[in-house]
């Protein structure tokens, strides 16, 4: 049995250099490659801070050498020797410490490993998805992933800095809560000791941070475990992190500013990078009108462009009817699209009609000799010279277009004008382009149910113009409501709140909760209300969102430790997983699954 003394680390495989040359050292690590040279073996090790050469000889020690023959993939070995530096041919300038290497004098097997199920080595590296969930304690070992969990670490580490240089107070709100309903499902946990009633776990610490504003603690913020019961994307986990913030006695501005600093102290201290200062702005009217979303990314241009008014001039009968009917046609330029044929316009409109509800596309190519389309008969030369005018189309130029409801146009025209930045070519590389959202509508109509929804959740502040509109015409009353937007991607949600109970139950009744409800369900925080509730307000930008920017990761899996798949599963764990019978009736819950078919 190895002694604590004969395996204990005295530096990092990947930190050494050629000005440690001369220096006895102990690696501690796992054995990425084995290669028999012969009268040599040279090993690749590896620890989180990278790889290190190390080399046996027989010359050196026979002992060590001969051990080092046994050696295989991920085997974690304790070696100990002296480093020198490589010959001037042998030098590996991809490798940081490829200038030097480690001549080995002592080897410890500390465990063996069977073959990995994938290789750990990152050019190797080319695993299907579950298989690196199912043995995500082997991913996780992999440089890509370990480069990943170093770099979260450190944004996670300059959120605290920068929020303690700010004045805020790190304050931890309970897992274990009452269900209240803020959008996406619940998860819920039966009571043992309450028969018949459960906890829910948080969807987010909304409630619990107002009622510290209440308290008086006036700055929080904590890196606060949020879980939702809701259809996964790239961009969601059922549990994920977001840096959760709250300030009283601030405006809207305030929140902003104390936001903007965050984020250019994350970019800085991560990965090296300068966001702008300030950050552009626009409303949420205004980011529909020019791009169909509330989240557009700015690294690029493709903004959309009216042409209801000249559409109603024309004579083709979907643009005419679709303005008569209160609808829009609106438009976007494809760069050097004017190429495509007729077939491949024909895909894209398929594509676009089984992607969104569009019904269909129209387009113009804009040639040298003069426009091309199977519209152009319905169109006078005047008005198409003002069409191609308006759009800034130039020889070269397809001209896209949709008529439809409102919503219809901007989701369609957002979808297109996305896809189309990637086949063109349109994004550059490594850029970030944030932005933030502003003056978001309060309330969001539910056709199906016939009732009004909140657009964010049911505490944002109205804008104080727009109070006396609640009940008259709540489609035009704006939240005092703001999300920061990066590279198309919403990375934070906030509001200035409620911090009135008249109003907060106006806004309940809007929403279809009746002072009964309203008192069950949320009595607690009405009743803090009426103890000096001070002004406040904050934001909840989304870490793994962040981080996952900051990684040039494709989805959100890629920089959490153990995530869940798309179907809300642990591989490599089993859960979620059946119970025991006997823990169900400690429960008193009863298990009423439908019959197999």
């Amino acid at each position: 049995m190895a002694t604590l003394q004969a395996w204990q680390r005295t530096h990092w495989c990947g930190d050494v250099r050629k000005g440690d040359v001369g220096g006895e050292m102990t690696f501690n690590g796992w054995v990425r490659r084995r290669r028999d040279h012969g009268g040599l073996i040279f090993v690749d090790l590896a620890d989180r801070t990278g790889l290190c050469q190390v080399v046996f000889d027989p010359s050196e020690s026979a002992e060590a050498h001969e051990a080092a023959g046994g050696l295989r993939s991920e085997y974690v070995v304790s070696v100990s020797g002296v480093l020198v530096a490589r010959s001037e041919e042998t030098i590996n300038p991809n490798l940081a410490t490829g200038e030097v290497e480690l001549r080995v004098r002592r080897l410890e097997v500390l465990n063996p490993s069977e073959t990995p199920p994938f290789s750990l080595v990152e050019e190797d590296a080319a695993a299907d998805e579950l298989i690196r969930l199912r043995y995500r304690y082997l991913d996780l070992r992999t440089p890509r992933m370990q480069q990943n969990l170093r770099l979260r670490h450190r944004a996670a580490q300059a959120v605290r800095a920068y929020l303690d240089r700010q004045g805020f107070w790190e304050v931890e709100t309970p897992i274990l809560f009452r269900q209240t309903p803020e959008g996406a499902r619940d998860y819920l946990v039966p009571s043992r000791v309450n028969p018949g009633h459960f906890y829910a776990l948080p969807q987010s610490p909304q409630i619990m941070k107002q009622l510290l504003m209440v308290a008086g603690v006036e700055r929080y913020y904590q890196l606060a475990r949020c879980l939702r019961d809701e259809d996964l994307r790239r961009d969601r986990q059922p549990e994920h992190t977001q840096i959760d913030m709250e300030m009283a006695f601030v405006t809207r501005e305030d929140i902003l500013n104390v936001t903007e600093g965050l984020f250019r102290a994350i970019w800085r201290d991560t990965i090296g990078y300068e966001l702008p200062d300030p950050f552009p702005r626009m409303t949420h009217a205004e980011a529909i009108d020019r791009y169909g979303t509330d989240k557009p990314d700015l690294r690029y241009g493709m903004e959309l462009t009216d042409l209801s008014d000249l559409a109603a001039q024309c004579e083709f009968r979907v643009f005419t009817s679709a303005v008569q009917t209160g609808g829009q046609v609106k438009a976007l330029v494809a760069p050097g699209g004017a190429q495509w044929g007729r077939m491949e316009m024909d895909r894209m409109t398929e594509e676009l009609q089984r992607e969104t509800r569009a019904k269909g596309l129209a387009w113009i190519a804009v040639l040298a000799e003069g426009p091309k389309s199977p519209i152009a008969k319905f169109f006078s030369e005047e008005l198409m010279s003002t069409l191609l005018q308006r759009t800034g189309a130039q020889a070269g130029d397809m001209v896209l277009m949709v008529a439809d409801r409102p919503d219809v146009v901007a989701e369609a025209l957002d979808r297109l004008r996305r896809k189309l930045a990637l086949r063109l070519n349109l994004i550059p590389e490594g850029a970030f382009a944030p932005l933030w959202v502003l003056d978001f509508p309060m309330f969001a109509r539910n056709a199906d149910e016939g009732r009004w929804d909140a657009e964010h959740h049911p505490f944002c502040m109205p804008h104080p113009d727009d109070i006396d509109l609640i009940e008259s015409d709540p489609g035009k009353v704006r939240a005092q409501a703001y999300d920061v937007v990066v590279n198309g991607d919403e990375l934070g949600s906030g509001s200035i709140r409620i911090h009135r109970r008249d109003i907060q139950q106006r806004i309940f009744s809007m929403l279809g909760i009746t002072p009964e409800q309203a008192e069950e369900r949320f009595g607690f925080l009405l009743k803090a209300f009426e103890y000096g509730t001070p002004p406040h307000g904050g934001i909840a930008p989304g870490f793994d969102r962040i981080v996952m920017w900051l990684c040039g990761e494709p989805n959100i899996r890629e920089v959490m430790a153990f995530p869940k798949t798309q179907t809300a599963q642990c591989l490599m764990s089993g859960a979620p997983s059946m119970v025991d019978e006997r823990l169900l009736r400690d429960l008193h819950v009863r298990v009423d699954l439908p019959p197999q078919e």
